[in-house]
């Protein structure tokens, strides 16, 4: 009997290859397509792959999960790789390698492909993800394999062995740019982009209009939070209220997207130590994280804030590089998960051009006591305190002074 291999598939140049690869290897191929919200037929692509010799097609509609338990959970600890990205691919990634795992099991195998270069973060993130939720997995990753780098060495040799094998594809020997696409963001890097200094064209961006494009008039929006989750999104502007975590998502996408919200263009550090050039559209996201740190303002006690303020970096590089499923990062996703207890409320804000503007929030569970802060109110503070409270700060500095 042929060993049997499950391949993350994605319908493109590099899988479908990798698929015919497997196939003349003697092994009988199931293809896994995960559905993360990317805007791709995937009914053609379980054709092709069916019509290249694939015994079976799984697609797993990953989308609800991912808003609940993934981009949540990041939006939790307010989440953002080197103080810039949203972490939009890596979110996803665990998500569709534990999805892979759960297929290999049903289908009563170990073995697992995946088409990530040697050079990229992905190959960490499945292959972590992999070893942790199935430890005897057998991973085939032929970008890191002697036998397939000694037969393709670029986009030329997969082009041609594609045209020999009756591979159909659609892509180019000049590709512009590599593209990840899911519910939370599209990536581009690569090509063009690898030119630091080159500047994207608007034909680029596939997910938000240019912010010299968006409507010269605002939105209004409110966002509800319950424990740190969005739970309502209402537009004000035009007297309609959204609810349930993927349509929400879904519609704060729209709102950014044709406000022209989202766009970022950076240098980032990879794990494997390369620096990389990216640029990303992650528009919800982009609301939500602003609209998330502000309830927080208003119902996070202060030091609370600043020991998430510390965590935040660690928990965004674990899920950078690929440590969803480690023990420190269920630690520190534990204590992420107590800080958000009392984080309820609504944040009201302006979009426009490419800005998010908070004007206001409210809560039940505000620490923000107006008789206390008030300028024009004692509130119970007796400013002379504040006397023994400076000397004793000070103390330190006079001695060293």
């Amino acid at each position: 009997m042929k060993e049997k291999v499950i391949l993350a598939y994605s319908g493109g140049l590099d899988t479908s290859v990798i698929l015919k690869w497997l196939i003349n290897k003697g092994y009988e191929v199931v293809c896994y397509i995960a559905d993360v919200g990317q805007n791709d037929d995937f009914d053609k692509a379980k054709s092709k792959a069916l019509s290249l010799g694939a015994s079976k097609v799984y697609i797993e509609d990953l989308k609800e999960e991912f808003v609940k338990n993934h981009i949540f959970q990041a939006l939790k600890a307010n989440a953002l790789y080197e103080g810039k990205y949203l972490l939009g691919t890596a979110l996803a990634r665990p998500l569709i390698a534990k999805q892979h795992i759960e297929i290999a099991k049903k289908e009563g195998t170990n073995i697992i492909a995946h088409g990530a270069t040697g050079k990229g973060n992905d190959q960490i993130r499945f292959e972590m993800t992999f070893i942790k939720l199935m430890p005897e997995v057998k991973i085939i990753s032929p970008w890191k394999d002697g036998g397939f780098l000694s037969q393709f060495e670029g986009r030329t040799d997969l082009i041609n062995y594609a045209e020999e094998n009756q591979i159909p594809i659609d892509s180019t020997l000049k590709k512009p740019y590599s593209m990840d696409d899911n519910l939370m963001h599209m990536s581009y890097e690569a090509g063009l982009l690898e030119d630091t200094k080159y500047e994207p064209q608007q034909d680029m961006f596939q997910k938000t209009v240019s912010p010299k494009d968006a409507p010269d008039k605002e939105t209004k929006i409110m966002i509800e939070f319950k424990r740190g989750v969005p739970v309502k999104v209402e537009n004000i502007s035009e007297d309609k209220a959204v609810t349930g975590a993927l349509k929400l998502f879904k519609y704060l996408n729209e709102l950014a997207s044709s406000n022209g919200i989202g766009r970022i263009d950076m240098v980032e550090n990879r794990f494997v130590g390369i620096k990389s050039r990216g640029v990303y559209e992650t528009p919800a996201g982009t609301i939500l994280l602003k609209a998330h740190l502000d309830i927080e303002g208003i119902t996070l006690d202060r030091e609370v804030c600043h020991l998430k303020d510390m965590l935040m970096p660690k928990i965004a590089e674990l899920i950078y590089n690929g440590f969803w499923y480690s023990p420190e990062f269920d630690f520190l996703m534990a204590a992420i998960d107590k800080s958000q207890e009392n984080i309820d409320g609504k944040v009201y804000l302006t979009l426009y051009k490419g800005n998010v503007i908070v004007t206001g929030r409210e809560s039940e569970k505000s620490l923000y006591d107006l008789s206390i802060a008030s300028m024009d109110k004692s509130g119970g503070y007796d400013q002379r305190d504040a006397i023994g409270f400076i000397k004793l700060n000070a103390l330190r500095l006079k001695l060293g002074a």
